[in-house]
C-alpha cells in the first residue's frame, strides 16, 4: 500500500509539470523617418545642414545650442567658440571631454575630418560600449573658429540602442560634411 501511494504522488508532482519551450527573442520595432535635411542659418559664422526630425534649442550663450531627437531621446550638444591665438587650449579640452568616457568605453576611435576647400578641420571620436556619449567632434579652421558637438541620449545606453545609435550618427558626420565657415566672422 506504501509503495502504491508513493509512486501516486510521484505521479501526481510529475504530471503537473509543464514542459518548457524556449521563447523567440523579441527585438524592438524600430521604424527611421526618410533622411532629410534642412540649412542652418542662423547668426553664427557658420552653417551646416541637419535632420528635418530634429529641434533646435537656443541656450543664452551666442552660437550655443541643442539639437534633440525628440522620437530617439537624444540630443546633441553643440557649442562655438571664436579662437584667439588658443586653438590648443580649445583642442585639448575638447581631447579631455572625449576621454572622460574611456572608464566605460570599450574603444574610443579617433577619425580625422578634412575638408581643405572649405577650410573645415576637426576630428570625430567615435565610441564602443555603454559610454553615456555615443560620438564627438569638434571642428575649427585652426586660426579663428572652433565647434564642438556631443551626442548623448536621455535613457540608459545598451545594445538595443545601437540602432538608433548608428542611424544619428550618420546624421551626424552629414551635419559634420556639410559644415562650412560664412564669410565674415558675426560679431
Amino acid at each position: 500500500m506504501n509503495k502504491v501511494i508513493s509512486i501516486f504522488i510521484l505521479i501526481f508532482f510529475f504530471s503537473c509539470q509543464e514542459n518548457y519551450t524556449p521563447k523567440p527573442r523579441g527585438f524592438f520595432k524600430l521604424s527611421f523617418p526618410t533622411k532629410n535635411y534642412q540649412q542652418y542659418a542662423q547668426d553664427c559664422p557658420f552653417t551646416f545642414e541637419f535632420s528635418v526630425y530634429s529641434k533646435i534649442d537656443t541656450l543664452e550663450k551666442r552660437c550655443f545650442f541643442n539639437l534633440h531627437f525628440p522620437d530617439f531621446k537624444a540630443t546633441l550638444h553643440l557649442s562655438y567658440f571664436p579662437l584667439n591665438k588658443n586653438l590648443y587650449e580649445h583642442t585639448e579640452e575638447s581631447r579631455v571631454l572625449a576621454y572622460k568616457h574611456s572608464i566605460k568605453a570599450n574603444a574610443i576611435s579617433e577619425q580625422p575630418f578634412i575638408d581643405r576647400k572649405n577650410r573645415v578641420f576637426g576630428l570625430v571620436y567615435d565610441y564602443e560600449g555603454t559610454t553615456a556619449t555615443a560620438l564627438q567632434f569638434y571642428l575649427t579652421d585652426s586660426t579663428t573658429h572652433f565647434f564642438r558637438g556631443a551626442l548623448y541620449f536621455d535613457t540608459e545606453v545598451n545594445d538595443s540602442i545601437a540602432p538608433v545609435s548608428n542611424f544619428l550618427q550618420e546624421d551626424i558626420k552629414y551635419l559634420i560634411e556639410s559644415f562650412r565657415w560664412k564669410e565674415k566672422l558675426v560679431q
